[in-house]
């Protein structure tokens, strides 16, 4: 059964690092940010595991410096605020439509 989250002691097994260089690379990659639990713990998702993997790959792997890997993360994901922002911006006039046609039915 896969698991929803993982703690820092998981991630890095899976990983094949130690925790102390996941908590390093959360200062260095502004992607990587796991969420905490109430009690302050780090809990990777799977999506954290992806990115830690391809920052892996990119630094053991690839041999990119940490600002050569910063740099190929961004030019494989774009610019993600540009996308975001579209995403919300197309989601928000769809929640408008469905508003107008509820009203319209109300009427």
């Amino acid at each position: 059964m896969k698991k929803m989250y993982y703690s820092i002691r998981e991630a890095a097994d899976l990983a094949g690092l130690q925790p102390h260089v996941l908590r390093y690379w959360e200062t260095e990659f502004s992607d990587l940010r796991p969420k905490k639990n109430r009690a302050g713990n780090r809990i990777y998702r799977d999506t954290d595991l992806e990115l830690i993997l391809e920052i892996k790959q990119l630094l053991h792997d690839n041999r990119f410096t940490i600002e050569g890997a910063r740099q190929e993360l961004k030019k494989r994901r774009g610019d993600g605020t540009i996308r975001q922002d579209g995403a919300k911006e197309k989601l928000v006039e769809d929640m408008k439509g469905t508003l107008r046609e509820i009203l319209d039915l109300l009427s």
